[in-house]
């Protein structure tokens, strides 16, 4: 199942972002959105996870939680 995770710090690596989700279950793959012109985090990013239940988990555990100041949002991606 892919989600998708919004309002991420724009400072957040790709390893600390598929650590966020490793908590709660497999990551089949991750990907930090970069901006193409500077190389920072555009402060979002998708993940996979190979089972609908680890990644409603994932969503449960980390919807709403602070990472640093920001206020993260993950949800269900609906881009396949």
């Amino acid at each position: 199942m892919k989600i998708i995770a919004l309002n991420l710090p724009r400072d957040l690596s790709e390893d600390e972002f598929g650590e966020l989700f490793k908590a709660h279950g497999s990551v089949e793959s991750c990907d930090l959105v970069m901006d193409a012109n500077t190389g920072i985090s555009k402060g979002f990013g998708f993940v996979e996870m190979p089972t609908e239940e680890e990644a409603e988990a994932a969503i449960a555990a980390l919807h709403g939680t602070k990472i640093n100041k920001s206020k993260i949002r993950v949800k269900p991606s609906t881009q396949n």
